[in-house]
């Protein structure tokens, strides 16, 4: 992919925020939109669940009592334990995807209420290391359907402008529930019972359950009730979100107009749809391919490593004590949601190029001098060696947060039209699962065997990646989702005619501004 494919939207101005510049005000006078911004919130809670499991499989691996109970697992079967979360969520993929657009964006999520309560109450209770092992199973499950159904909702509910900044924070849920994870691990850390790993495994659920209120408060996605002829229910969904309830506001024309003949325009070009349409045009292979390779990215640059087995990884450079390694994975989690958070209010400022192009390089440099530090202090022996590698692992965490944390979920709910924006989520998520599986399974025997050689893969890796980013990924700065076709279809794009069927009338009489919005 040639480096001239990347464009620039805002040359095709969006009728749709030519309204919004029209008649904003300040969301904090709109109590629609507050309500709005909390059922948003509410939301991004959803995505604690994965950062809580990855952040308290790296955390118990330091408690001895885990150790006990478990048998000491090490090497294969240390990562055969952990790969089962990954399989069970590729399982349940296409599944949730299916779901999300017959059902509704709403289902997946009660889905993974259900699942969720399974694998809480197996963990917790869990008679013997078998019942444990099954209770990730679910746990995959509940990822799964809440990673698929939520940033749809966030998403497709968002204020016109603001999806990129809302789809963005919604993986930033992943670092909350990884501090939670990581904090909770470090308090129980000095009980001498089973109770220093079942109370983390309680907790899993407590995010979800603080989301639950703002998630009843959510309305059905706009969009999905237009694919399914629901156009007065639509109409009257984006009335309560983002005007009021008004439905004979501007705005409301605005984007129902959008919307409607956007996806009008997508089924008389496919009767249906289906994933081997995901390869069928240049637009949509280029999106596949930021899709397969993004999810990939995500567990190529070296992250699990870390993550997973970060007491392993502080093995190698002689921290050994299970207060230091509770302690330092506790502040890293901190460390990483104060970044993501920060990145994602970035997103529509600096562009989605930016920060990804940044994020590689912080990374491939701070991964070299953790690889360059880890093999002196193996040689040496130097304990301060080895403490110098720390400040370089949460300088390549903010390297990771700045873009694979906000965008690894949201530039592929962006980049896809409506009729594929579910399965092109799911082949991202599965392309990150089946990575994260092979790296579950391989890390522990790599870092067994030779150490920490076994980084030098992953500066290989972070260094393929920055290639892709630089020549495949274009910018999607300050498109809405109906125009993003004209940054990957062309001259195909039907989204082409749409402004040519509506007409803004702007009138300015003293401090009254009047939008309309008419068909031509």
């Amino acid at each position: 992919m040639a480096p001239s494919t990347v464009q620039e939207p805002e040359a095709h101005p969006s009728t749709v925020m030519a309204v919004v510049g029209a008649t904003r005000r300040p969301w904090y006078t709109q109590p629609h939109l507050m309500q709005l911004y909390f059922s948003l919130t509410s939301l991004i809670l959803f995505s604690s669940t994965n950062g809580y499991d990855g952040s308290v499989g790296g955390s118990q691996l330091a408690l001895p009592q885990w150790n006990e109970f478990m048998g000491y697992p090490v090497g294969d079967w240390l990562g055969f334990i952990n790969t089962l979360y990954g399989l069970a969520t590729i399982a349940i993929y296409p599944f949730c995807a299916w779901t999300c657009n017959n059902w509704g964006r709403k289902w997946g999520i009660w889905m993974g209420y259900v699942t969720l309560a399974i694998g809480t109450a197996m963990q917790t209770a869990a008679p013997n290391p078998g019942t444990w092992i099954a209770s990730k199973v679910f746990f995959g499950f509940s990822v799964a359907a809440y990673g698929t159904s939520a940033p749809l909702l966030v998403i497709e509910n968002a204020y016109p402008g603001e999806q990129g900044i809302w789809a963005a924070l919604f993986n930033c849920g992943w670092n909350l529930g990884g501090i939670i994870a990581a904090w909770t691990v470090f308090g129980t850390q000095n009980y001498t019972s089973s109770w220093s790993w079942r109370l983390p495994g309680l907790l899993q659920c407590l995010l979800p359950v603080v989301a639950l209120p703002g998630f009843l408060m959510t309305l059905e996605s706009p969009r999905w009730l237009v694919s399914v002829d629901r156009l007065e229910e639509a109409r009257t969904v984006l009335a309560k979100l983002h005007t009021g309830g008004d439905t004979t506001d501007p705005l409301v024309d605005a984007e129902m107009a959008e919307i409607t003949q956007t996806l009008r325009l997508e089924k008389e070009a496919a009767t249906s749809t289906s994933y081997i349409d995901m390869i069928r045009t240049p637009g949509n292979r280029q999106r596949t391919m930021i899709s397969v390779t993004l999810g990939a990215y995500g567990q190529l640059v070296g992250n699990n490593v870390i993550s997973y087995y970060l007491p392993l990884v502080l093995d190698t450079v002689g921290i050994t004590n299970v207060t230091d390694q509770t302690l330092i994975n506790g502040c890293l989690q901190i460390w990483n949601l104060l970044w993501s958070v920060a990145a994602s209010f970035a997103v529509d400022r600096v562009g989605r190029r930016v920060l990804f192009l940044t994020s590689t390089i912080t990374m491939l440099i701070s991964y070299i001098l953790v690889t360059g530090l880890s093999g002196s202090f193996a040689n040496s022996g130097s304990h301060a060696v080895g403490i110098a590698a720390i400040p370089m692992i949460f300088v390549y965490f903010a390297g990771y947060d700045i873009a694979l944390v906000p965008l690894i979920i949201s530039y592929p709910c962006e980049i896809w039209p409506y009729a594929m924006r579910a399965r092109g989520l799911t082949i991202s998520q599965i392309s990150a699962s089946v990575f994260g599986v092979a790296q579950t399974f391989i890390n522990p025997i790599g870092l067994q065997n030779i150490g920490w050689k076994f980084y030098c893969v992953f500066i290989v890796f972070i260094a393929m990646i920055l290639v892709n980013v630089y020549f495949g990924y274009p910018e999607t700065k300050g498109a809405t989702l109906e125009r993003m076709a004209l940054l990957f279809d062309s001259d195909d794009a039907a989204i082409e005619s749409i402004d040519s069927k509506l007409q803004v009338e702007t009138v300015e009489k003293g401090d009254i501004t009047k939008v309309s919005v008419e068909a031509v």
